[in-house]
């Protein structure tokens, strides 16, 4: 059972946002895409949960059947209109998750309503992509924004996926290079600018709720060094290095992903 809706952001934008379960489960958790998807993303996760679950998953700004409004775009930004989202579903908490950008908004929404995160799952994510984060995140979203998105596929396809996976499931890889390519590639460029200047560090070491973080272990975009640095800078959180997979495990391994996300319920 799949509900959706459109919730309005505090700038008026209209974010749109799926319900994966019933809206009225005991267990809720409102979880955000990475890059250039959409909260389709989290389809798999949500069906390996058990029938008392419900995944709430929104179509961050810039993305999928959300507004695509004028930058620039902060993750505080994001993390406002998961919140908005969330009250227009009715839901007071939840246990918060993201991949990849999604990790980025995860943590901003940690920092700014401790209150309603009820447990935190960080996947193939970072705080902080680094000095050169900037010049980097720029350079590929001028790239997508000059030479077209389709210019970034080589790219991305072996960055998301390990390669024996690309080889079993060749539809679920052109499904998300077909969600790729229906982006916008100005909202495309200005979400990358705006991961270029993430740095949600100073907040980690002041999060007490419970937190569980994964990577795989092939993972070149965010790599294990970098998970192993949210670790060691959250209080009591836990690390999982998933072998031989890459960026995207929620679509490799989403049973896994399932598995840490129920442990923050407990």
């Amino acid at each position: 059972m799949t509900h959706h809706a459109t919730a309005t952001a505090a700038d008026g934008a209209a974010i749109h946002y799926r319900i994966l379960g019933a809206p009225d489960a005991p267990r809720r958790f409102a979880l955000v895409h990475s890059l250039a998807m959409t909260g389709d993303f989290w389809a798999e996760v949500a069906a390996s949960l058990p029938a008392d679950c419900a995944v709430l998953a929104p179509d961050c700004r810039g993305h999928g059947a959300s507004d695509k409004p004028a930058g620039p775009y902060t993750v505080e930004q994001f993390a406002g209109d998961l919140a908005a989202v969330l009250d227009h579903a009715g839901w007071d908490r939840a246990v918060i998750g993201g991949a990849s950008m999604g990790g980025c908004v995860a943590l901003a929404f940690a920092a700014g309503h401790r209150d309603r995160v009820q447990g935190l799952g960080l996947f193939d994510t970072t705080a902080w992509y680094g000095e050169t984060a900037p010049a980097d995140w720029e350079g590929r979203g001028q790239k997508g924004a000059t030479e077209g998105l389709a210019s970034l596929i080589p790219f991305q396809q072996t960055r998301w996926f390990g390669d024996a996976w690309r080889e079993d499931n060749p539809e679920k890889v052109q499904a998300a290079i077909d969600v790729f390519l229906a982006n916008d590639p100005a909202a495309y460029l200005e979400t990358c600018r705006m991961l270029g200047r993430c740095d949600q560090r100073a907040h980690l070491a002041g999060f007490d709720m419970k937190v569980r973080i994964a990577v795989g272990s092939e993972d070149y975009a965010t790599p294990v060094a970098m998970a192993e640095a949210l670790r060691d800078a959250i209080p009591g959180a836990t690390l999982t290095v998933l072998d031989g997979k890459r960026h995207l495990t929620p679509l490799e391994v989403p049973e896994r992903i399932a598995a840490l996300l129920l442990e923050l319920h407990g």
